[in-house]
């Protein structure tokens, strides 16, 4: 089989090369997917930089997640769905014509669902669906703050947020995503280009503040999120994408963490706020029920209607590396995937 390779880190035209593989085997418990295309995540693009620590050494196969067909199954999966299409979570191997899953971590889709919808519905969505059910449930009525808002897993949250009933507040940058924003609902809509988010924020409230924020940035963002919410305020961190734009090594590290500063458990306590951090791999680790079940959910959402995700592009795939630029560059509007 074909498999896109990542052998160092750097230049994604540099770094990734089209190899021949060899096909993995399913083990207990797992199903085998010949996979029509796989999604992009922007964990990815860290990883290609050499700045996402979960990721394996060079050379390896990344990729979160696929759609294709189940082919194979390993021992213990009773009733494989030999022959059903499926979105699949993958631990890395998704850039692959084969890839293999947890039975509980792939859901049947529909035929006519595109890759790039398919694609969107895995890994973004099980996180937008974590975020806004188990880690910061949305209530009726909250104000709500959703950092790179346009992107993958920021549009989904938009969605939810605007269908419980929230004041939604979306920061992204570029006048195309606050006409794709409005689109979706969302009440307010900052372009952190020409303003400072926070200060825009706080006009707007007034003597009012926030109660969620949910937040993949992280950096300097952390402290001003922390200064625009409210007692009874949640900030989830499920994302350090302001660490890209540092280099690598122990210096740019530190400045990352020096950016969001020191935490002291007692003033959240004084304060009533509260801090939630979220690594799907974590999860998948010691929770997968809740995983194959936000899976399940975000499936059954689309199926219903209410959950529509916009896809920026899917790529042949002899463009992946077009595909990691697009997505690095911060100029994408929703989910980037590859196809086959």
């Amino acid at each position: 089989m074909k498999a896109w390779v990542l052998e160092g880190h750097g230049d994604p035209a540099k770094v990734l090369a089209l190899r021949e593989a060899a096909a993995p085997v399913p083990a207990t418990g797992q199903l085998l997917i010949q996979c029509e295309g796989f999604g992009l995540n922007f964990a990815d693009v860290m990883a290609v930089r050499g700045l996402y620590r979960d990721a394996p050494p060079p050379p390896c196969v990344l990729g979160y997640e696929v759609v294709g067909r189940v082919i194979g199954a390993g021992p213990s999966v009773t009733d494989p769905p030999i022959g059903k299409r499926v979105i699949a979570l993958t631990r890395f191997g998704g850039y692959a014509e084969q890839a293999v899953t947890d039975h509980r971590a792939s859901a049947e889709v529909p035929d006519d669902l595109g890759i790039g919808e398919a694609c969107a519905l895995a890994t973004q969505g099980v996180t937008a669906w974590h975020l806004a059910h188990r880690a910061a449930p949305m209530h009726k009525g909250e104000r709500v703050l959703v950092h790179s808002a346009a992107g993958g897993v920021g549009q989904l949250l938009v969605q939810l947020a605007v269908r419980q009933g929230c004041e939604v507040f979306a920061v992204a940058s570029g006048a195309d995503k606050m006409q794709f924003l409005r689109s979706l609902g969302a009440h307010q809509v900052i372009d952190r280009t020409r303003a400072d988010y926070a200060a825009a924020i706080r006009f707007i409230l007034g003597t009012a503040r926030l109660d969620v924020s949910y937040n993949a940035v992280g950096g300097s963002n952390y402290r001003k999120d922390m200064k625009l919410l409210g007692s009874g305020g949640r900030l989830v961190l499920f994302g350090g994408a302001a660490r890209a734009s540092g280099g690598k090594g122990i210096f740019s590290t530190l400045q990352f963490i020096w950016q969001m500063g020191l935490v002291v458990p007692i003033f959240l306590v004084m304060r009533s706020k509260a801090i939630i951090g979220v690594n799907l791999l974590r999860l998948s680790e010691h929770r997968p029920e809740w995983v194959a079940e936000c899976l399940r959910s975000t499936v059954a959402a689309y199926g219903e209607g209410y959950l529509r995700p916009h896809v920026h592009e899917v790529f042949p795939h002899d463009r992946l590396t077009d595909a990691h630029s697009a997505l690095a560059s911060g100029r994408t509007i929703g989910k980037v995937a590859v196809r086959w």
